[in-house]
This record gives C-alpha cells, sequence and structure tokens, in this order.
C-alpha cells in the first residue's frame, strides 16, 4: 500500500470535520486544532475504550480527574522547575528559537532550521554542496529552555500569584496517592489512571496533531513493590501492545525502542518508546517509563507528609516504586486516522464514479464516530418519515447520522469516508416488506432485515 502524506489526513479532516485549525477566523493560533463533530466523537470513543480496557475491566486500577491548577510546590518537588526542559537553538539574526532533536552538526540540520534558512537568510547562506557549511549559519549555541506555561492566579499578577499549567498528569496521581489509597482499599501493586490535558511551551510544534502545546494523555500510575518493577514493565509494556491492536494501529509501523540512559528522563531509570513511522518520519507514539520512588520521595520530602505503604500481611513499610505507562490521546487519533485511511478505485462501479479515487476510512467498529447512517433511497416522504423513524429508534443505542441529500452511491461513499460501518437504506420495498437493507462498509455485502428486528440485529454486528 502507498504511503498517505499528512496533506491527505490534513485534508479530510477538515474536510469532513475531524479536525479543524484554531481560531481560524482570526488568522489561527500557532498549531492549535479544534476537534470538529466528528472528531470529538473518534476521540471520545478512543478514550472510552481506553478506560474500558485500563480501568473498568480491571481489578487493580482505579480512576481519578485531577486539577490542572497545581500549588507551584508540586513541581518544585517534582523536579520540573529545573529540569523539565528541551534544547533549543536561536537564529542570532531573528532571534527565531528551533528546537533540537539529538545532535546538530553540518551533517545534520532540523528540517524546521533548514526551512528557515532556505526562506529568510538565503544570502546569508553559501549553497555549494551538501552538507551546507554550518559554521556560516549562525546560529547561538543549543541552550535550554523550560517549557512549563504559567499562568497567575487572582488579581494581582505577581510572583507570588504565578502558578503553572500541568505538563504532565501524573503529578496529581502522585499527589493524591495516600487518598485513594485509603478511599479505595487497594493493595500495592494498583494502579491510578487518568485522561486530562497537558500543557507545554514547545518551543516548534507541528506535522498537525502530532506536536501541540495544549494536548491530551492517557496514563497510569502504577504502584508496585521496588523487587518487582520488571515484571511489571513488562506487563505494561504487552498492555500497550494489546491497545495498538484494539485500535487498529498498522503494527508494521510500529517500533519499540530502548532509551539511551543518557537520554532518560531525570526520573526515570529505564524508558521504552513505542514509535511509529509517520509520513514525517519514525517519532514517539507511547512510552512506558519506570519512575522508581521518585515522585513520592520526594513528594515526602517537600510536603513533610508520610507517603509510605505498609504491607498488611508482611507489615513492611516502603515507598512504592511507580511503573508509567502513557497513552497520547491525540497521536492516537492521528496514528489511527493514518492506519484506517485507504484509497481505491471507485468500488461502487457506478457511472459518475469512473475514474474517481475513493477513500474509505477502515475504523474499527468501536472507534468509528458514526456507528450507522440511515439513508432514505428519497425525499419523497414516505420514505423520509419512516427513515426518521428509524433514526429515532437506533440513535438511542449508537451515534447515528441520517442523511437524504444527494445519490445513494454518493452518500455511500461519504459515509466510507468517515469510517461509517453499516449503512441503512431505506427504499420503495420498506412500504411493502417493512424490511431495510444493511450495507457493510469494507465488504459491500447487503442484508434485508425486518424493521422490527434492526435494533437486535445492529447490537450483533456492534458487539453491543
Amino acid at each position: 500500500m502507498a504511503e498517505i502524506s499528512l496533506d491527505k489526513i490534513v485534508n479530510l479532516c477538515k474536510r469532513r470535520g475531524f479536525i479543524f485549525p484554531g481560531s481560524e477566523i482570526y488568522g489561527g493560533l500557532a498549531n492549535s486544532w479544534d476537534y470538529g463533530p466528528l472528531g470529538v466523537e473518534l476521540k471520545n470513543n478512543i478514550k472510552k475504550l481506553w478506560w474500558k480496557m485500563f480501568v473498568q475491566e480491571r481489578m487493580d486500577v482505579v480512576g481519578l480527574d485531577s486539577a490542572i491548577l497545581m500549588n507551584s510546590k508540586v513541581w518544585e518537588a517534582s523536579g520540573h522547575i529545573e529540569t523539565f526542559n528541551d534544547p533549543l537553538v536561536e537564529c542570532k539574526k531573528c532571534h527565531k528559537r528551533f528546537r533540537v532533536d539529538g545532535e546538530m552538526t553540518s551533517e545534520h540540520l532540523p528540517n524546521e532550521i533548514f526551512e528557515h534558512i532556505e526562506t529568510e537568510h538565503k544570502k546569508e547562506v553559501e549553497r555549494g554542496t551538501t552538507p551546507f557549511d554550518f559554521a556560516k549559519i549562525n546560529l547561538a549555541d543549543k541552550k535550554q529552555f523550560n517549557l512549563m506555561l504559567k499562568t497567575n492566579l487572582g488579581p494581582a499578577a505577581d510572583e507570588g500569584s504565578q502558578v503553572y499549567l500541568r505538563p504532565e498528569t501524573a503529578q496529581g496521581m502522585f499527589v493524591d496517592f495516600k487518598q485513594v489509597l485509603e478511599t479505595t482499599r487497594q493493595r500495592v501493586p494498583f494502579g491510578i489512571a487518568q485522561i486530562g490535558k497537558s500543557f507545554r511551551n514547545e518551543i516548534t510544534p507541528g506535522n498537525f496533531i502530532f506536536r501541540t502545546r495544549e494536548f491530551e494523555i492517557m496514563e497510569i500510575e502504577y504502584f508496585i513493590h521496588p523487587d518487582k518493577w520488571q515484571e511489571h514493565f513488562e506487563h505494561w509494556l504487552n498492555e500497550q501492545k494489546r491497545w495498538i491492536k484494539a485500535v487498529g494501529i498498522d503494527e508494521a509501523r510500529v517500533k519499540y525502542v530502548e532509551i539511551a540512559k543518557e537520554d532518560l528522563a531525570h526520573y526515570s531509570k529505564r524508558t521504552v518508546d513505542t514509535e511509529f513511522v509517520y509520513p514525517f518520519g519514525q517519532k514517539e507514539l507511547y512510552g512506558i517509563a519506570y519512575r522508581t520512588d521518585f515522585d513520592l520521595k520526594n513528594h515526602e520530602k517537600h510536603s513533610g507528609q508520610e507517603l509510605k505503604y505498609r504491607d498488611p500481611i508482611t507489615n513492611e513499610e516502603y515507598i512504592p516504586h511507580v511503573i508509567e505507562p502513557t497513552w497520547g490521546a491525540d497521536r492516537t487519533v492521528l496514528a489511527v486516522l493514518l492506519s484506517a485511511y485507504t484509497e481505491s478505485e471507485a468500488r461502487s462501479g457506478k457511472s459518475e464514479a469512473v475514474h474517481e479515487t475513493e477513500i474509505t476510512l477502515r475504523l474499527p467498529k468501536e472507534l468509528a464516530p458514526i456507528k450507522i447512517a440511515i439513508l432514505p433511497l428519497s425525499k419523497k416522504e414516505e420514505l423520509t418519515k419512516p427513515a426518521e423513524e428509524i433514526f429515532k429508534r437506533l440513535c438511542k443505542h449508537w451515534m447515528c447520522m441520517y442523511d437524504e441529500t444527494a445519490s445513494i452511491g454518493k452518500r455511500y461513499r461519504r459515509q466510507d469516508e468517515i469510517g461509517t460501518p453499516y449503512c441503512i437504506t431505506v427504499d420503495f420495498d420498506t412500504l411493502e416488506d417493512k424490511s431495510v437493507t444493511i450495507r457493510d462498509r469494507d465488504t459491500m455485502a447487503q442484508e434485508r432485515v425486518k424493521i422490527d428486528e434492526l435494533v437486535e440485529a445492529m447490537k450483533l454486528k456492534l458487539n453491543f
């Protein structure tokens, strides 16, 4: 299968109402995106499935929704104020800053720097042969830049009112550890799960929803005995692999990368990144880190509150260590779309579609924004009225769409393009036999079903 360009995904998302540029009528805001009517359903379905798999179906994980704004002492204790930095370089002429991943040498220039030089400083670069003369690019040395976004609470914007928008959801789970433990009567090992927004003042956001300053994380902090960390690490790595299958991410494009010791985050003893081959390269999708007892130990020290755990059977007392599997919700949306997007010659054989390329989003049924489309064959009231009644019956169980505009072939293709697994057609035979036709998105097979049996039939097809 040919590689799908990012432009095709961006175009589909905007055209069909998955994802729009944020604040577009005012010229936008650097790499901010709004999830449209279909996008919010897709993202919600991803989050619902994640919650079902890792909270609802497990006895050892409970949920939390902690505040985005936290006491600034939290970020001092966690090390974020001191160490949550990204390397960057600055153009000495225009003072524009660029994030640098890895070593930056004359043989390897980050794409954004290359483009900046080409568009803004052509005259200052001697073209010659590749690689460019790095000494003449006129960039300042690489420095560290703190990624946390600041704001102020209260009417006075002074140092005492300064707080941060959380750069990760993890710390809420750490500071609430004792309360969760006491109120749920869980025993180690157990996990706290959370889905929520995080904020990072990224220097060079980009590649659509891959890197943004506002993003959503699905994350678990799994508290363990320090001697058991390796087996729990492997368990959660396998759980991430199970998730990838469940959401239909193309496993051939997934790579598991052991992070080198010198590149580990300040809190991690071991990290494995689950990377995905995007159109713009192989980049991080998910991650799993062994955070040791770094967080609870530091919060105990800075807060003065005891955060140790006493085993009720052995009476052993210790600060639990933590395995942290993390899933990016927005990156999941992107990887799912890239995996599900397919192009083919017109499948319907209709003359209007000859030589056209048809797009089908082969989304897993659990993730499809619209589960069922109800399509009357014509706009005549004798068909639209029963079709509307069917919509009212089915929408009590699933997200449905009613569509009576354009030819039936075009409407089928519209639904294929947004990933709808089933279309129900109400035709003139319906008036006689009280039946409708169910069309399958992937096989195009059609099945005639009685209206009175429709809900049960769809429950079987949608595993409801």
